[in-house]
């Protein structure tokens, strides 16, 4: 939960000993983390998933030199770091990161401000 607090999910405090924890997002979804033990108490045929991940989040920081602090950030507090911030050729400033479940968690911000309008 710690991970995701520090990318601006919001949880409630105290929840890091329960079962089940949502964060709210915009537009009404929710993201919802729930311990091994939870999942299987309503799905006995429930494994593990091995591998690399099938899966990423991404998310959207306010520039560049967000994407690099909140990497230098993350693994500085012991998270493992999969691609370090670099310059993608899509236009975008890209690091990835893995969760403490193995999870991709990208983070990216455009190199060049957005035109408004």
């Amino acid at each position: 939960m710690e991970f995701y607090r520090q990318l601006g999910l919001e949880f409630p405090m105290g929840s890091e000993t329960d079962y089940h924890a949502e964060a709210m997002l915009p537009r009404g979804l929710r993201f919802a983390l729930d311990t091994e033990a939870s999942v299987r108490g309503f799905d006995r045929s429930w494994m593990a998933p091995s591998g690399d991940h099938r899966a990423a989040l991404a998310f959207l920081c306010e520039g560049p030199a967000e994407v690099d602090r909140l990497y230098a950030e993350l693994t500085a507090a012991g998270h493992a770091g999969h691609l370090p911030p670099f310059d993608a050729p899509w236009g975008q400033r890209y690091a990835m990161l893995r969760d403490p479940d193995g999870n991709g968690v990208d983070l990216f911000a455009a190199l060049e401000p957005i035109p408004s309008g």
